[in-house]
């Protein structure tokens, strides 16, 4: 079975770790995490991520900065910002990128 292939920013490793540790608790996905911009867009070039999902603690103009970068080298790859409210919230939040991903397939 092919797994989802998500990409998480988040610059707290303890909420890093937590999310990564509900995601790779769903079967059908696969959850790695990173730190910062360049790591991100590093990863990005060496594997295909079905998302890359965003997490708090960068700042505005980096987010902007990331959103830029992923939509020029990667147009396919949607960026899913997360910044909190549980797990439910995190599950959606995933589940409503892939109904657009396959909608537009």
């Amino acid at each position: 079975m092919m797994k989802t292939e998500i990409l998480v920013i988040g610059t707290d490793p303890d909420i890093l770790q937590t999310i990564l540790r509900l995601l790779n608790a769903e079967e059908s996905w696969h959850a790695e995490g990173v730190s910062g911009i360049k790591e991100a867009l590093a990863k990005c070039g060496l594997k295909a991520y079905h998302i890359l999902l965003l997490g708090a603690g960068l700042t505005s103009q980096e987010e902007e900065e990331l959103k830029t970068e992923v939509k020029t080298l990667y147009p396919t790859l949607p960026v899913v910002p997360h910044y909190g409210g549980g797990s439910g919230l995190l599950f959606a939040e995933i589940y409503l990128a892939l109904g657009k991903m396959n909608q537009a397939q």
